[in-house]
């Protein structure tokens, strides 16, 4: 149950910085912030749940990989950043890294 909780500490890792540029619209700003906070508080909660058993630095690891992967992917989706070669390979090393670390820890 700790790496489900750790995936949904990740996903509302997301939607922090996702929240805080959705502020920079106007008339957004209130809404905006409202979802970076809310992510923020939930991401911390289902971060604390997980590591109760995975060690810090592996959840860590996870979680913030998790935030800056899908993020990237909003940014690509939804902001029009660039989707260059050479940053797609860097981010599929982040996968990397987080499926390693996953493989690393072993089952449970």
């Amino acid at each position: 149950m700790a790496w489900v909780y750790l995936i949904v500490a990740g996903l509302f890792e997301i939607g922090w910085p996702v929240g805080l540029k959705l502020s920079q619209t106007p008339g957004r700003f209130v809404l905006g912030v409202i979802i970076a906070v809310v992510c923020m508080a939930a991401s911390g909660a289902f971060l604390w749940l997980a590591q109760r058993s995975i060690p810090i630095g592996t959840a860590y690891a996870v979680w913030t990989g998790i935030g800056a992967v899908g993020t990237f992917a909003v940014g690509i989706a939804f902001y029009g950043d660039s989707a260059g070669a050479m940053r797609l390979v860097s981010v599929g090393l982040i996968v990397a890294g987080i499926i390693g670390l996953k493989l690393a820890h072993g089952p449970g």
